[in-house]
């Protein structure tokens, strides 16, 4: 198992979590409308991984797609002499259809469904006038908090972060972007 893993890890896939068991049950929210979930999104914190290095002003754009699927535009600045802007397109799809609130995420775009090859998004706090958002999964190693607006109030900030914190999420590695 472990193999698979890292081959995953190279092929830039979070398809494999870590032991998960040591965490208490990630709750998600009661519900999502994705037609109020699509639009613009900016990252305001995230934990950092290799997919995301030296980016920054990241941006998340949502579309529902024909096949109900979701569209998923990702796009930042890369920290370098010619500043050049890094994009990624991938695709996203429910998996609890109860609640939409835990999607599978799939980069590159492929056109085929391959749930072992997509990574968890799941959504543990929605704004109720979806202005921010918090994104994680059951392992910690993934979080994201994104807000509809480049700069994010502080208070708010604090309390998503103390949120991740009595989830379990590492907070101490988090980084916060500025746009």
């Amino acid at each position: 198992m472990k193999i698979i893993c890292l081959m995953f890890a190279a092929m830039g896939i979070s398809g494999c979590a870590s032991n998960v068991s040591n965490f208490a049950k990630l709750e998600t929210v009661k519900n999502v409308d994705l037609n109020r979930y699509t639009g613009d999104w900016f990252e305001i914190a995230r934990i950092d991984h290799w997919f995301q290095k030296g980016c920054v002003n990241s941006q998340a754009t949502y579309n529902i797609r024909s096949d109900g699927d979701i569209e998923v535009i990702n796009k930042c600045k890369v920290v370098s002499a010619d500043g050049k802007t890094k994009q990624s397109i991938g695709r996203a799809w429910v998996v609890d259809h109860k609640n939409n609130s835990k999607l599978k995420v799939q980069f590159p775009l492929s056109g085929i469904k391959l749930p072992f090859l997509a990574g968890d998004y799941w959504i543990i706090e929605l704004d109720e006038d979806y202005k921010f958002v918090m994104i994680g999964e059951e392992s910690r190693e993934y979080l994201w908090v994104l807000s509809r607006d480049k700069i994010m109030p502080k208070k708010t900030l604090a309390l998503l972060i103390n949120k991740a914190k009595t989830n379990g999420f590492p907070v101490d590695k988090l980084i916060y972007q500025g746009f």
